[in-house]
């Protein structure tokens, strides 16, 4: 069980915070003959894979690296284009390492602004007047949580699906967040959150979490 990553939006869809806590993404490798049976494609300037899956490598999995060359974006350390070593018969066999390259801060921006946008839309979108909106999102590999204050900042926790306690989490969050940012007076309304007491209360909360699994009050 863990809790992987903790995001705050403001509520003008800002991300006002962000720590990933334990956001391991799994890597494979594969050792490949001539042709390879994996469609890839450039996306946001990396290798991905787009069709054909197979040994647990799927479709949006980036290349991380070729035969022990670490990868950087659509080129190699050494300067070849990944695409070009991988369309030349005389470099097989070659050994692929695939996975899912962290997030950027500049995508964490982006997917916090358009989870803000969704939350607004399943809102409006429910049968029910003054819907709460997105509380939780589920797949097989993780859930997210989401709760909304009443001044409209949104915390949210990404977490694996068997966590417990995570409400009573968010609510601690809330506690940590009021203690550490709002009582500052150096803090800003709505502004990034900068300071280490509320880094090491939140990283204490997560770890108490982990270990014990919060399931009362």
């Amino acid at each position: 069980m863990a809790i992987f990553s903790v995001y705050i939006i403001n509520k003008a869809g800002g991300l006002i915070y962000q720590f990933d806590h334990n956001n391991t993404r799994p890597e494979l490798e594969k050792t490949f003959a001539y042709p390879l049976n994996l469609m890839l494609k450039i996306y946001d300037d990396k290798v991905v894979v787009a069709f054909g899956e197979c040994d647990g490598i799927k479709v949006g999995h980036c290349v991380l690296g070729i035969n022990g060359i670490t990868a950087e974006g659509r080129y190699l350390q050494d300067g070849r284009e990944i695409l070009e070593v991988l369309s030349t018969a005389e470099n097989y066999p070659i050994n692929i390492k695939f996975g899912r390259q962290k997030l950027s801060t500049n995508e964490k921006i982006m997917l916090a602004s358009m989870f803000h946008s969704l939350f607004t839309i399943g809102s409006q979108l429910s049968p029910e007047p003054r819907s709460s909106g997105i509380e939780l999102l589920e797949t097989d590999v993780f859930k997210l949580h989401c709760h909304q204050t009443m001044t409209g900042i949104k915390f949210i926790v990404i977490a694996d699906p068997r966590q417990t306690g995570v409400d009573v989490f968010i609510k601690r969050l809330y506690e940590i967040y009021a203690d550490f940012a709002l009582k500052n007076p150096f803090y800003s309304l709505d502004m990034p959150i900068r300071c280490d007491l509320f880094d090491t209360n939140l990283q204490q909360t997560i770890e108490q979490t982990e270990r014990q699994g919060i399931n009362t009050v």
